[in-house]
């Protein structure tokens, strides 16, 4: 019995070694001991979305964090219990690309469990729960687009004896970053409406102030079905007797839906499609723009933004004060772009590049694509 006792003791000494040694391998990177990154993007039908849950994903992990990620499929219910869920495993920050500002009651309990929140992309509205948001500067964005309409309308040269027309569509009225695309674009549009220059069929919010009309236009949730379905009734209606020579499109997603409305109606059936705006350089998108169809669009570089966001993310965990390489601190009046109605955030700014048939190689040089889209471009 002596030495069977003596035999447990040395085999019990061995295993504990064993497993200290186990679970020394890898020190602060391994799974069992590296922090969680929650990571909760708003949906998928978003082609941006799920690369950037995918770019994130593969940003946290190349630090040695551990990631999880989900997808609210545009369902804020369904994304706060995603929250919960990373809350009850641990997590230790949270990445949000939020649906609407019913994320608030999610990001308040964060809060209580004093774990740090970036608003990813898309401000939290409404909640003081929070410190950080990271996105591009989304009025410029918006002013791209403006500009966009400017050149391919050649409203400089406009007047109104020979005025163009055009018509209006917002993202969604639930996703504040919609309200800077739209004021972006409008400040570079209205001085040519006063003018006269510039003729809106349809709804005419002069900024998004004018929050009835600007409901009008917005599209919820940034639905292509929706865009396509009010196209259509334009088409069918208020523009019926008038060819429209461009479209305010926020987004790739919706302005592919609102060309395809166009190609149906016999006024543009030939070809001869109106310029149609865009943003976030999709592969459909930029294919488009190479065979002329979509105008422009919008590059924002959501690796930069993804690598950025878990930046700040690992600064903020060990921390330090942050520094992010590519990103500046909004300061005058781009300030606003952190305000949330009940307190400032810090808004860390990236810079958008706009793209139109001239450059529309520079998201495919940047490696933005998969290998498919990539052939199917080239």
């Amino acid at each position: 019995m002596k030495k069977l006792g003596i035999t447990l003791i040395i085999l019990v000494a061995l295993g504990s070694l064993g497993f200290a040694k186990g679970g020394q391998q890898g020190g602060g990177s391994s799974s069992t001991q590296a922090a969680l990154i929650g990571i909760a993007m708003p949906e998928t039908h978003v082609q941006r979305w799920q690369k950037d849950g995918a770019n994130l994903k593969a940003a946290v992990e190349k630090l040695g964090y551990r990631a999880e990620v989900a997808y609210g499929d545009a369902d804020q219910n369904r994304q706060n219990q995603q929250i919960q869920n990373f809350l009850t495993n641990g997590a230790k920050l949270l990445i949000v690309g939020n649906i609407n500002d019913g994320v608030n009651s999610a990001i308040a309990d964060a809060a209580q469990d004093n774990v740090t929140v970036i608003a990813y992309d898309r401000l939290i509205m409404n909640s003081g729960d929070y410190d950080y948001y990271i996105t591009f500067n989304n009025y410029k964005v918006g002013q791209f687009q403006g500009q966009g309409l400017e050149t391919g309308l050649n409203l400089k040269e406009a007047s109104a004896d020979a005025p163009k027309y055009i018509t209006l569509f917002a993202g969604s009225p639930t996703d504040n970053n919609a309200k800077f695309f739209f004021d972006g674009a409008m400040s570079v549009l209205n001085p040519y409406i006063k003018s006269g220059a510039l003729k809106v069929i349809g709804p005419y919010p002069e900024t998004s102030a004018d929050n009835a009309n600007f409901q009008r236009i917005a599209t919820e949730n940034w639905q292509a079905p929706i865009a396509k379905t009010r196209m259509e009734n334009l088409l069918n209606n208020d523009a019926a007797n008038v060819v429209l020579d461009g479209i305010l499109a926020p987004n790739d997603t919706l302005a592919r839906a609102i060309i395809e409305a166009c190609l149906a109606d016999a006024k543009y059936a030939d070809g001869k499609l109106p310029v149609v705006t865009g943003q976030d350089a999709e592969a459909d998108s930029v294919l488009s723009i190479k065979n002329g169809q979509q105008y422009m669009t919008v590059f924002k570089d959501t690796a930069k933004l993804a690598e950025a966001a878990v930046s700040l993310a690992d600064q903020i965990i060990k921390g330090q004060t942050p520094s992010i390489p590519g990103a500046t601190l909004a300061s005058g009046d781009l300030v606003s772009i952190g305000d949330t109605g009940k307190k400032q955030v810090k808004a860390y700014l990236l810079e958008p590049v706009i793209i139109t048939q001239s450059n529309w190689q520079v998201p495919l040089d940047a490696g933005h694509f998969t290998a498919e889209e990539s052939a199917r471009l080239k």
